[in-house]
């Protein structure tokens, strides 16, 4: 090979753009089966830094040539990996190699920091570095943040923020840890355009569990689900070779169980102070609903069983296009109570609203619908009671039947929210619907109360308040002769009894009724109660 000895400013090992280069019949035949397959170019021109041996060969790992392949093979892919498995280090060597060997194309590093994306463009620099010139096509730019070549190619690092891209022409996205990236939500609605509008652009998306509810985790479980065109890869603790189950113990010991299965384990765990504690969250599982309707706002879990009784909790958006006008039908009649239907939508008008309620409580056996009344609620349960004159809805008084529906009071919210609490972690309520687990495993406390964390929903969990509520009252005791104290810890059922009115009266200041009474018929079986 005859080869003009010209490099890139002072860096002898990086050539200089316009060299003019004859190669060998070697040369070709290996820049050949380089450009045909990522793995091969990978463990024989790349080195990487080792910990203990300074700068070695980049020998694969089975995983990793797995992993390349599915690059390859598709557009949109999402990857799960646990800590320490080379999942950075093996992007950068494919990014390298997309770039040296496709001309024209525009790839972008982002991560959470720009000094993060600018470390990886840097390990990006001493890959190529260490790989022979007839590889490389020259380089016209080499700094911080970018890296240009002579075919048109270039790779450029920055912060995850709106503005990153746009304007851009971006052929490959690769999103560095996304589960740690802040605002990551605002971030995608506004590059996922400019990675879309093409036939042929790729998106790579890397990253460690960090809780339940932000968007990688979403675009993860919509993966698996097969929903949102992204194929999954999942690199598990045991696919790292030398890592077995001693080391695991060792691992656990030295540290903890949930440590491990935050850090090694894959696993998705709540983030921020939420209501229900890691380890039950942890152990939802979202399932397929069996039957979409209404435009895919209805998931159906479990069809409607003759002579099962069910409680249906509404809460209403208060503007379209805002929060959801949301249900939750539960069946009371099964140990655990169980999530069978699930409605979320968004642009529903509360006048429109109330036909859909009384179309599904009617087929899940007259259900006891229980309505939060504030703000646009109130037109909703006059349209369900008058209008459609469905009976079965929860009445506030028991002496004024126009008081419809359950005002939501800071009250009602405590005792709903410590009810809730112990149903899920004591495995009393069975929740299936993955929305509702996403809003579960996002409702964290802010000051004295909990909600929604910053980016999320809390619509259904506020359906499940509710129902926590109404199952803690002596009303829900009359009407289906369940003892709820035989469901939930003693001591957590002391507390809310402390602060537990009836449920057929919500402090509304005027009314006050100790308990049942022959005034109180109305309490003694639902099915029969004419309000």
């Amino acid at each position: 090979m005859s080869l003009q000895k010209e490099t890139y400013l002072a860096n002898n090992n990086v050539k200089k753009d316009g060299i003019i280069q004859e190669w060998s019949t070697e040369e070709v035949t290996e820049y050949a089966k380089c450009m045909k397959d990522p793995s091969y170019f990978t463990e024989n021109y790349v080195k990487i830094i080792s910990l203990d041996s300074g700068l070695v060969n980049f020998n694969l790992y089975e995983y990793q040539r797995k992993m390349f392949q599915q690059f390859e093979e598709s557009r949109f892919n999402v990857v799960l990996a646990c800590r320490q498995s080379g999942k950075s280090i093996s992007a950068c060597a494919y990014l390298l190699w997309y770039t040296l060997f496709h001309p024209e194309k525009t790839i972008a590093i982002l991560a959470n920091k720009g000094a993060t994306a600018r470390e990886m463009l840097s390990r990006i620099t001493l890959m190529l570095e260490n790989i022979p010139f007839f590889l490389q096509p020259g380089c016209k730019a080499l700094n911080k943040g970018s890296l240009e070549f002579s075919n048109n190619s270039r790779i450029i690092a920055s912060a995850t923020s709106g503005s990153s891209i746009r304007g851009l022409s971006v052929n490959l996205l690769y999103l560095d840890e996304f589960a740690f990236v802040e605002r990551a939500s605002e971030f995608y609605t506004s590059t996922y355009p400019v990675v879309t509008a093409g036939t042929s652009t790729k998106v790579i998306i890397t990253s460690t569990a960090n809780g339940i509810g932000n968007t990688f985790h979403k675009i993860w479980e919509g993966s698996v689900q097969r929903v949102n065109g992204f194929k999954p890869f999942r690199v598990d603790w045991w696919d790292v070779p030398g890592r077995t189950d001693k080391w695991k113990e060792e691992t656990i010991n030295n540290t903890s169980q949930l440590q491990f299965d935050q850090e090694f384990g894959n696993t998705f765990f709540g983030t921020g102070d939420t209501l229900v504690n890691s380890q039950t969250l942890l152990e939802f599982k979202a399932l397929s609903p069996i039957r979409s309707l209404e435009d895919h706002c209805l998931q159906i879990y479990k069809a409607p069983v003759n002579k099962h009784e069910y409680i249906m909790t509404v809460d209403v958006s208060r503007g379209r296009g805002q929060d959801y006008s949301t249900f939750n039908l539960i069946d009371i009649s099964v140990r655990p109570f169980k999530q069978v239907a699930v409605y979320r939508n968004n642009t529903i008008s509360p006048l429109l609203f109330p036909n859909i309620i009384y179309k599904y409580a009617k087929s899940y056996n007259d259900a006891y619908v229980i309505i939060e009344a504030n703000d646009q609620g109130g037109i909703v349960c006059t349209g369900l009671y008058y209008d459609l004159e469905y009976e079965n809805v929860h009445v506030r008084s028991a002496l004024k039947a126009d008081q419809i529906g359950v005002e939501m009071n800071r009250k009602v919210k405590r005792i709903g929210c410590s009810a809730l609490k112990d149903l899920l972690e004591n495995k009393k309520l069975d929740i299936t619907d993955e929305n509702t687990i996403l809003e579960i495993s996002t409702f964290v406390s802010k000051g004295v109360s909990f909600e929604a964390s910053t980016g999320n929903h809390d619509d259904l969990v506020m359906n499940l308040v509710m129902f926590g509520y109404f199952i803690s009252t002596q009303y829900f005791s009359d009407m289906t002769d369940i003892n709820i104290k035989q469901l939930m810890f003693k001591h957590k059922m002391k507390q809310i009894e402390d602060d537990i009115v009836p449920f057929g009266h919500i402090d509304d200041g005027e009314y006050h009724i100790e308990g049942p009474t022959e005034e109180r018929p109305w309490a003694l079986d639902h099915k029969d109660q004419n309000f």
